[in-house]
Protein backbone atom coordinates (compact mmCIF):
# COMPACT_ATOMS: atom_id res chain seq x y z
CA UNK A 1 0.00 0.00 0.00
CA UNK A 2 2.87 2.36 0.82
CA UNK A 3 4.34 1.82 -2.64
CA UNK A 4 1.03 2.65 -4.28
CA UNK A 5 0.69 5.85 -2.26
CA UNK A 6 4.30 6.69 -3.07
CA UNK A 7 3.74 6.17 -6.80
CA UNK A 8 0.68 8.41 -6.59
CA UNK A 9 2.79 11.05 -4.80
CA UNK A 10 0.62 10.76 -1.66
CA UNK A 11 3.71 10.96 0.50
CA UNK A 12 1.97 11.69 3.80
CA UNK A 13 -0.07 8.50 3.46
CA UNK A 14 2.94 6.43 2.38
CA UNK A 15 5.34 7.48 5.14
CA UNK A 16 3.66 5.84 8.16
CA UNK A 17 3.11 2.65 6.16
CA UNK A 18 6.77 2.47 5.15
CA UNK A 19 7.76 3.15 8.77
CA UNK A 20 5.43 0.42 10.00
CA UNK A 21 6.77 -2.08 7.45
CA UNK A 22 10.33 -1.24 8.52
CA UNK A 23 9.46 -1.66 12.18
CA UNK A 24 7.83 -5.05 11.55
CA UNK A 25 10.75 -6.29 9.48
CA UNK A 26 13.28 -5.14 12.08
CA UNK A 27 11.30 -6.91 14.80
CA UNK A 28 10.56 -10.15 12.92
CA UNK A 29 13.57 -10.52 10.60
CA UNK A 30 16.20 -8.50 12.41
CA UNK A 31 18.25 -5.52 11.37
CA UNK A 32 20.63 -7.53 9.16
CA UNK A 33 18.07 -9.10 6.82
CA UNK A 34 17.90 -8.12 3.12
CA UNK A 35 14.15 -7.50 3.40
CA UNK A 36 14.84 -5.06 6.22
CA UNK A 37 17.38 -3.37 3.93
CA UNK A 38 14.63 -3.11 1.30
CA UNK A 39 12.43 -1.34 3.84
CA UNK A 40 15.25 1.08 4.68
CA UNK A 41 15.63 1.72 0.96
CA UNK A 42 11.90 2.28 0.42
CA UNK A 43 11.65 4.83 3.21
CA UNK A 44 14.85 6.51 2.01
CA UNK A 45 13.44 6.75 -1.51
CA UNK A 46 10.31 8.41 -0.15
CA UNK A 47 12.39 10.98 1.74
CA UNK A 48 14.63 11.45 -1.29
CA UNK A 49 11.63 12.13 -3.53
CA UNK A 50 10.39 14.67 -0.99
CA UNK A 51 13.74 16.46 -0.91
CA UNK A 52 14.27 15.39 2.71
CA UNK A 53 17.84 14.40 1.96
CA UNK A 54 19.09 14.50 5.54
CA UNK A 55 16.60 11.75 6.41
CA UNK A 56 17.23 9.71 3.25
CA UNK A 57 21.02 9.47 3.46
CA UNK A 58 21.40 7.42 6.66
CA UNK A 59 18.67 5.03 5.48
CA UNK A 60 20.34 4.52 2.09
CA UNK A 61 23.65 3.98 3.87
CA UNK A 62 22.06 1.43 6.21
CA UNK A 63 20.49 -0.46 3.28
CA UNK A 64 23.85 -0.53 1.48
CA UNK A 65 25.65 -1.76 4.58
CA UNK A 66 23.14 -4.56 5.18
CA UNK A 67 23.14 -5.65 1.54
CA UNK A 68 26.93 -5.80 1.40
CA UNK A 69 27.05 -7.94 4.56
CA UNK A 70 24.00 -10.13 3.92
CA UNK A 71 24.15 -10.56 0.14
CA UNK A 72 27.71 -9.68 -0.73
CA UNK A 73 29.39 -7.11 -2.91
CA UNK A 74 28.37 -8.88 -6.14
CA UNK A 75 24.59 -8.80 -5.80
CA UNK A 76 21.98 -6.79 -7.75
CA UNK A 77 20.47 -5.45 -4.50
CA UNK A 78 23.89 -4.15 -3.48
CA UNK A 79 24.25 -2.48 -6.88
CA UNK A 80 20.83 -0.88 -6.40
CA UNK A 81 21.92 0.43 -3.00
CA UNK A 82 25.04 1.98 -4.52
CA UNK A 83 22.91 3.50 -7.26
CA UNK A 84 20.34 4.97 -4.88
CA UNK A 85 22.93 6.58 -2.64
CA UNK A 86 24.69 7.93 -5.74
CA UNK A 87 21.39 9.36 -6.96
CA UNK A 88 20.92 11.19 -3.68
CA UNK A 89 24.41 12.68 -3.91
CA UNK A 90 23.82 13.57 -7.56
CA UNK A 91 20.61 15.41 -6.67
CA UNK A 92 22.48 17.29 -3.94
CA UNK A 93 25.26 18.33 -6.30
CA UNK A 94 27.75 16.10 -4.47
CA UNK A 95 29.16 14.86 -7.77
CA UNK A 96 32.53 13.64 -6.51
CA UNK A 97 30.77 11.40 -4.00
CA UNK A 98 28.18 10.20 -6.52
CA UNK A 99 30.56 9.19 -9.31
CA UNK A 100 32.38 6.24 -7.66
CA UNK A 101 29.06 4.90 -6.35
CA UNK A 102 27.47 5.04 -9.82
CA UNK A 103 30.59 3.40 -11.24
CA UNK A 104 30.42 0.64 -8.61
CA UNK A 105 26.73 0.03 -9.35
CA UNK A 106 27.47 -0.20 -13.08
CA UNK A 107 30.42 -2.52 -12.55
CA UNK A 108 28.35 -4.91 -10.44
CA UNK A 109 25.42 -4.81 -12.89
CA UNK A 110 27.70 -5.58 -15.85
CA UNK A 111 29.35 -8.52 -14.06
CA UNK A 112 26.30 -10.00 -12.37
CA UNK A 113 23.44 -9.20 -14.74
CA UNK A 114 25.26 -8.80 -18.03
CA UNK A 115 25.53 -6.00 -20.53
CA UNK A 116 22.03 -6.50 -21.95
CA UNK A 117 20.05 -6.25 -18.71
CA UNK A 118 17.67 -3.38 -18.00
CA UNK A 119 19.32 -2.67 -14.64
CA UNK A 120 22.62 -2.35 -16.46
CA UNK A 121 20.97 0.06 -18.89
CA UNK A 122 19.70 2.10 -15.94
CA UNK A 123 23.23 2.22 -14.53
CA UNK A 124 24.61 3.42 -17.86
CA UNK A 125 21.90 6.08 -18.00
CA UNK A 126 22.49 7.24 -14.43
CA UNK A 127 26.25 7.59 -14.82
CA UNK A 128 25.71 9.35 -18.16
CA UNK A 129 23.31 11.74 -16.45
CA UNK A 130 25.94 12.61 -13.86
CA UNK A 131 28.51 13.30 -16.56
CA UNK A 132 25.94 15.27 -18.56
CA UNK A 133 25.13 17.43 -15.51
CA UNK A 134 28.83 18.19 -15.13
CA UNK A 135 29.29 19.07 -18.81
CA UNK A 136 31.37 15.93 -19.40
CA UNK A 137 29.56 15.26 -22.66
CA UNK A 138 32.19 13.05 -24.30
CA UNK A 139 32.00 10.66 -21.34
CA UNK A 140 28.19 10.75 -21.19
CA UNK A 141 27.52 10.10 -24.87
CA UNK A 142 28.62 6.44 -25.16
CA UNK A 143 26.85 5.57 -21.89
CA UNK A 144 23.55 7.07 -23.04
CA UNK A 145 23.98 5.31 -26.39
CA UNK A 146 24.57 1.94 -24.69
CA UNK A 147 21.57 2.41 -22.39
CA UNK A 148 19.41 3.28 -25.39
CA UNK A 149 20.54 0.25 -27.41
CA UNK A 150 19.69 -2.08 -24.52
CA UNK A 151 16.25 -0.56 -23.92
CA UNK A 152 15.39 -0.53 -27.62
CA UNK A 153 16.33 -4.21 -27.89
CA UNK A 154 14.61 -5.36 -24.68
CA UNK A 155 11.63 -2.99 -24.40
CA UNK A 156 11.14 -1.61 -27.89
CA UNK A 157 11.10 1.94 -29.23
CA UNK A 158 7.77 2.96 -27.72
CA UNK A 159 8.37 1.97 -24.10
CA UNK A 160 8.45 4.94 -21.67
CA UNK A 161 11.91 4.00 -20.37
CA UNK A 162 13.29 3.81 -23.91
CA UNK A 163 11.73 7.16 -24.74
CA UNK A 164 13.19 8.77 -21.61
CA UNK A 165 16.70 7.57 -22.41
CA UNK A 166 16.31 8.62 -26.05
CA UNK A 167 15.23 12.06 -24.88
CA UNK A 168 18.31 12.27 -22.63
CA UNK A 169 20.58 11.13 -25.44
CA UNK A 170 19.05 13.49 -28.00
CA UNK A 171 19.34 16.45 -25.61
CA UNK A 172 23.00 15.63 -25.02
CA UNK A 173 23.67 15.37 -28.77
CA UNK A 174 22.04 18.77 -29.35
CA UNK A 175 24.15 20.22 -26.57
CA UNK A 176 27.31 18.68 -27.99
CA UNK A 177 26.47 20.03 -31.45
CA UNK A 178 25.91 23.49 -29.98
CA UNK A 179 29.35 23.37 -28.33
CA UNK A 180 31.21 22.50 -31.55
CA UNK A 181 33.53 25.23 -32.77
CA UNK A 182 32.22 26.90 -35.92
CA UNK A 183 34.45 26.86 -38.97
Amino acid sequence: MAGLYHDQRHFQEAEPLYQQALSIREHILGQEHPDTAASYNNLALLYHNQGRYELAEPLYRQALSINKRALGQEHPATALSYNNLAGLYHDQGRFQEAEPLYQQALSIAERVLGQDHLNTAASYNNLAGLYDTQGRFQEAEPLYRQALVICQRVLGEKHPRTRTIKKNYDALRRQMKGNEPSS
